[in-house]
């Protein structure tokens, strides 16, 4: 998004496809860059893996094994292991298992299971996976999200009304790697507002409350979902 990506070969690595694209001035387009690179592959599966998490080395595999077990359109999580500051040197490859357990929020069944999910609002985008069908079934993600925020949640409600299932596959694990929570940074949460007044428009709720009432509570909004109001204040990110 905006700039070439550095890579550099690997024995024995599958090949790397680069897809740019173009950074507006309202944040970086993550909904369009999902999108495009969805449409520069073929493939029969579809894993969306966000820059700031490594994969378990079982994830991919993990993956495609429920993709043949779970019958019709189905997005599928796996449980997402949010890692501490790096130590000196750096994260160990072979150890990070041990250095965080799974997202407390969220279902992280035993490797080999799959657990069916009913509570949409649950899915997040930074590792799931679905088949080309799905996919092409769903239409991809809603474009007029950019910035930070409120696209996931908002494909999400489009695969419920689809009729697509929601699942958490035991042993397709992702590790997060440790920054600052976006919404302490002043430019994620202008777009924050943003995107979470555009769902609620597309929508007729609002999503993210948790953080909203956050940002809330420390004055830099004003958020009164009764009375649909949301806004930055005067005191709001600079």
């Amino acid at each position: 998004m905006g700039a070439r990506p550095l890579l550099r070969d690997v024995p024995g690595a599958p090949p790397v496809t680069p897809v740019e694209v173009a950074v507006g001035g309202s944040g970086l387009p993550l909904a369009a860059a999902r999108n495009a690179g969805a449409a520069a592959t073929d493939a029969d599966l579809l894993v969306f893996l966000d820059v700031d998490c490594i994969p378990a080395p079982g994830m991919l595999r993990r993956y495609a094994d429920a993709a043949r077990r779970v019958d019709g359109p189905a997005l599928l999580c796996g449980p997402v292991h949010y890692l501490p500051p790096p130590p000196d040197g750096g994260y160990p490859a072979d150890g990070l298992a041990a250095l965080a357990p799974a997202h407390p929020a969220r279902p992280a069944p035993p490797d080999g299971e799959i657990v069916a999910e009913t509570r949409f609002a649950l899915f997040w985008s930074l590792s799931f996976a679905v088949t080309r069908a799905t996919w092409d079934a769903l239409g991809g993600f809603c474009e007029d999200y950019t910035g930070y925020g409120g696209e996931d949640t908002d494909f999400a409600c489009a695969a419920q009304d689809a009729g697509a299932g929601l699942f958490w596959v035991g042993g397709a694990a992702a590790f997060h790697q440790h920054h600052p929570p976006a919404r302490e940074t002043p430019a994620r949460i202008a777009e924050i507002v943003r995107n979470a007044r555009l769902f609620h428009r597309r929508r007729g709720w609002w999503p993210m409350t948790g953080w909203l009432d956050d940002l809330a509570a420390r004055g830099v909004v004003a958020f009164d979902p009764d009375r649909g109001v949301l806004h930055l204040t005067p005191e709001g990110p600079r």
